[in-house]
């Protein structure tokens, strides 16, 4: 139940948000792509560890919709469905909460993230 609730606040902070705000559209391009470029770039593209072990490129939203090697990390419409959300909300095991060894992420990075997918995640 707290996941679903969860879910519903993400969506309907995304969408108040969206009509009651001077910020651009909640899109890869204009909002999610400078929070990866910030946090996860640097470590998930070829030759570095984050992209070694995983296979999951995050420097387009191409890349980014393709997933790791195992699977998609994003599932468009579902937050809770996603990886990429997961991990750097630290709902999974801690060892892999992202960014990993560095500064988490700020609650309203991680919400952005959560609300552009759970929108669709439209690039």
């Amino acid at each position: 139940m707290k996941r679903a609730a969860l879910s519903t606040f993400s969506l309907l902070a995304a969408v108040l948000q969206a009509g009651c705000s001077d910020d651009p559209p909640l899109t890869y391009q204009t909002r999610i792509r400078p929070i990866l470029d910030m946090h996860c770039v640097a470590c998930h593209m070829p030759g570095k560890p984050g992209y070694e072990q995983s296979g999951l490129r995050l420097d387009s939203y191409e890349a980014l919709m393709k997933g790791a090697r195992l699977n998609p990390v994003v599932r468009p419409g579902s937050s809770l469905s996603s990886t990429l959300y997961r991990v750097v909300a630290g709902e999974l095991d801690p060892s892999i909460r992202m960014p990993h060894g560095e500064t988490e992420l700020s609650e309203e990075d991680v919400r952005t993230i959560g609300a552009w997918i759970d929108l669709g995640a439209n690039d």
